[in-house]
């Protein structure tokens, strides 16, 4: 496993600005303008990346989990204890999550995971400090056919409380990005659904390994779908400049299949932009039904565009794969197939969390009680 301790650039914003070390709690005033230093933040950073690579490791073929190795040698910041337990049944839930992918014929064999700090918040004996971590997964050859990687970026937000001797201690490490499928070796959660209406509906597609895989058989002759696919995994985590981003507004999962739909051939269809039955963007406004994962869903089916799959495993480079977290009929994410191994197996990009080749298999594994609806492009 390739994990350094500070194995990316950090990129440090510090909320006051950087000044001493740490002052006791002693003192209200030092309490109140309490700063941090350059070295008190690379060690924030080496102990999110301790504790995300022991997430981590736990998902590897043959891995055991490793004590928190790189725990920063000063010794000034550590994990509290209550989190070290909470963080113990994270990794033994990934464990079992290791032993579900393995029964799908799946495993990965190594990691290289990088944290950077986006910024550094502290308010008297508190702090909260925003990482991004990039993780590259390495496929295990059980067919041969896998592709060599998967990778995924993920935020997170992580809470510090300082001590009388001005020592630091992680007390949580929460998610900042729940538009989509949660990163592969995050803990599990509960999904929130964010509720809509799909008109008209779609049929969910079975989760079981078909006895054959089906081919791809186009909707319309004249799709590039390599050019969905190219476009996909060019812009997978960074994001093309010539659109707009809803990260911060809803999501940008389905914002990023249609961009990846245009790139292969889909056309604008103009029209009012809050009806289902139309599809556009241009400069200053975009259809709902370009950004929003049910409308899209009624867009595509109304428009003829697509027809639902009866299995995921159905899936062709091109098509979208669409989720129900709750289960309660209204979808929530939005996924472009992008590679598909010869023995039947769809792999999956998307937007939110950024991901690159995320494999069908693993998806179900890891959300059981989602339903998931399959548009053949």
């Amino acid at each position: 496993m390739t994990v350094g301790v500070l194995a990316g650039a950090l990129s440090v914003v510090l909320l006051p600005a950087a000044g001493a070390s740490a002052a006791t709690a002693a003192d209200p005033a030092a309490v109140r303008d309490r700063t941090v230093d350059a070295a008190t933040t690379k060690d924030f950073a080496a102990l999110a990346d301790a504790v995300l690579t022991k997430r981590t490791s736990a998902l590897l073929d043959g891995a055991r989990p490793d004590a928190y190795a790189a725990t920063p040698p000063s010794g000034a910041v550590r994990v509290a204890s209550s989190l070290a337990r909470a963080e113990d049944a994270a990794v033994t839930g990934l464990v079992q999550r290791k032993a579900r992918l393995a029964a799908l014929k799946e495993a990965y064999t190594a990691a290289k995971l990088d944290v950077d700090i986006d910024s550094v918040q502290i308010n008297g004996d508190r702090a909260k400090v925003r990482v991004t971590e990039t993780t590259e997964l390495t496929y295990k050859r059980i067919h041969g056919d896998e592709p060599p990687t998967t990778g995924f970026q993920a935020r997170h937000e992580l809470a510090f409380t300082a001590g009388r001797d001005g020592s630091w201690q992680l007390t949580a490490v929460s998610p900042l990005d729940r538009d989509g499928p949660a990163a592969i070796n995050a803990p599990d959660t509960t999904v929130v659904d964010e509720g809509g209406v799909a008109v008209p509906g779609a049929e969910p597609a079975g989760t079981a390994v078909p006895a054959q895989p089906q081919s791809k058989l186009s909707v319309r002759a004249g799709y590039d779908y390599g050019a969905m696919a190219r476009y996909a995994e060019k812009y997978w985590k960074n994001y093309n400049p010539a659109y707009r981003k809803f990260n911060d507004v809803g999501g940008d999962c389905t914002n990023f299949i249609s961009q990846s739909l245009r790139a292969g051939g889909w056309k604008n269809d103009t029209g009012w932009y809050k009806s289902y039955k139309n599809w556009w963007y241009n400069s200053a406004n975009q259809t709902t039904s370009w950004v929003n994962v049910n409308y899209w869903a009624s867009f595509a089916l109304y428009s003829k565009r697509t027809y639902n799959l009866s299995n995921v495993y159905h899936l062709g480079v091109g098509d979208i794969l669409q989720m129900d977290f709750s289960g309660n009929g209204s979808k929530d994410h939005s996924m472009i197939t992008t590679y598909r191994s010869s023995r039947g197996v769809p792999y999956l990009t998307y937007h939110s969390n950024n991901t690159y080749r995320k494999s069908v298999s693993s998806i179900v594994a890891q959300n059981p009680g989602a339903k998931y609806y399959a548009f053949r492009t």
